[in-house]
């Protein structure tokens, strides 16, 4: 059983939890997942089965996109509103105000990521360093917002709606904080979706609910992707009968000897003349050669 569902994570699980439903469901234990969510966020969680496990390293599109809720006058320790208030301000800015700083954080920026975060530093988890009450040196790490726009005016008092597009490494609490700080207010993230994210949209998965009754029904599997959509984007290279059986055992072909062969640098879907994808492979030297294969020996 090899690829990849698209879950619709719900608020309360963390992405381990999950993989672990998942695992379960498909009674399989070689289940992944693609990129980190918080507990309390929701949305678009790539599970990755079989040897579709082999790809997440490798993914050709690691941007994320989300709808984050951003609520203005609350400082916590955790940058949303699971942690301990810190501080607590009155609010005067306008939407307006709000909107007009926004595009001081988009393009390459500089981001501290917060204390409670899974980086580790000198072996050890930043969250448990943060549970104990410790809090150390963090250098700013960049990260690219591709757009940051203001949506309008969220559900609770103080709160806004924000369409981010962000690099892979982003964190939307600590983007909230730094908005909240240059407005003078401070700020929390109140709400978190993400809803692009490995090239795939929200609106093409399901629910652990409607995955659970998919299972009971015989049919999960049919809501399996190929593994090879990940890399849909690469240019794809086709190989002979011959050339296929040097490539699966490991063998760098001679790109001048390959039909339609791109002689440039950068990832390849590599297929057979049957349509089989074998793998992702690049060129170097002059030669194709695998960076990860798929395909079953």
């Amino acid at each position: 059983m090899d690829g990849i569902i698209l879950i619709n994570k719900p608020q309360g699980f963390t992405s381990f939890d999950v993989v672990a439903k998942m695992r379960g469901m498909l009674r399989t234990k070689k289940v992944g997942h693609s990129g980190t969510l918080d507990p309390m966020a929701t949305g678009l969680l790539p599970i990755l089965v079989g040897r579709a496990t082999k790809c997440c390293d490798i993914m050709p599109c690691q941007d994320k996109r989300y709808r984050a809720v951003i609520r203005l006058g609350i400082v916590t320790d955790t940058l949303d509103t699971t942690g301990t208030i810190l501080k607590m301000s009155d609010v005067s800015v306008t939407m307006e105000e709000l909107a007009a700083v926004l595009p001081h954080f988009v393009g390459e920026i500089e981001q501290v990521p917060p204390m409670y975060s899974a980086i580790q530093i000198n072996g050890q988890r930043l969250y448990d360093l943060a549970r104990q009450g410790i809090e150390v040196e963090r250098a700013a790490r960049p990260v690219t917002i591709y757009r940051c726009d203001l949506l309008g005016r969220g559900a609770g008092e103080n709160e806004y709606l924000l369409d981010v597009a962000c690099s892979k490494g982003t964190y939307i609490r600590t983007l909230c904080a730094d908005i909240g700080e240059m407005l003078g207010c401070g700020a929390v993230m109140s709400g978190l979706c993400r809803t692009e994210a490995a090239g795939f949209s929200l609106s093409d998965s399901i629910t652990l609910e409607q995955a659970n009754e998919l299972a009971a029904q015989g049919t999960l599997e049919e809501k399996l992707l190929a593994v090879e959509e990940v890399f849909r984007t690469l240019p794809k290279v086709v190989l002979s009968e011959a050339q296929t059986r040097m490539y699966r055992n490991g063998v760098r072909l001679d790109a001048n000897r390959i039909a339609g062969m791109p002689q440039t640098a950068g990832d390849l879907r590599v297929h057979a003349q049957d349509g089989t994808f074998l793998g992702v492979g690049y060129w170097e030297a002059g030669e194709l050669r695998s960076r990860q294969l798929f395909a079953i020996l």
